[in-house]
């Protein structure tokens, strides 16, 4: 390490203390705690259409803590519309439309599947219910933008070769 300049040292240890610096950042990011979901009273009407092997819309984004009631309407056949985790479960054939309220206290991504067998493509009638914003999307995002940051940074220091430091070849 006696023959390496001090120029090159400094780089190696400011080199470390970025990556220290970016470590603990992604721990801050990962580490931060949920904030609970704001209780609002308000109430929620979602008009849910089903036809052949799709919900229109296909993805309902609410907050938590509000009230909703989810109106599902068939329209050719048929069908119905399970809430994982939520349990909400409703049959609608055409012309009679069912409806199911629940409040929305548990903040992620939920989905939305076709309950009663409606064809050959049933099993992929899906839609997506999101109660406030995603954030492991956004944590995810965040990791991934430190870690193309880390990558573009130098890996390593250039090398300087002995001749033009010591063009005797002495020590």
């Amino acid at each position: 390490m006696k023959y390496i300049p001090v120029m090159v040292q400094r780089l190696a240890s400011s080199r470390r203390s970025v990556y220290l610096i970016f470590i603990s950042a992604a721990a801050i990011i990962l580490g931060i705690p949920v904030p609970p979901p704001a209780i609002s009273a308000t109430e929620r009407y979602i008009r849910v259409e089903a036809s052949m092997y799709r919900f229109s819309p296909e993805q309902i984004f609410v907050s938590p803590g509000e009230r909703v009631t989810i109106e599902l309407v068939a329209t050719d056949v048929k069908h119905g519309l399970y809430l994982d985790d939520y349990g909400l479960s409703l049959e609608a054939e055409p012309g009679q439309p069912a409806r199911e309220t629940f409040v929305a206290t548990r903040p992620g991504v939920y989905r939305l599947r076709c309950s009663v067998p409606c064809g050959n493509l049933h099993p992929f009638m899906l839609g997506k219910l999101q109660i406030g914003p995603n954030l492991a999307l956004l944590r995810g995002s965040l990791l991934g933008a430190m870690a193309i940051i880390i990558a573009l940074f130098p890996r390593s220091a250039p090398q300087m070769s002995r001749q033009k430091h010591f063009p005797n070849g002495t020590d």
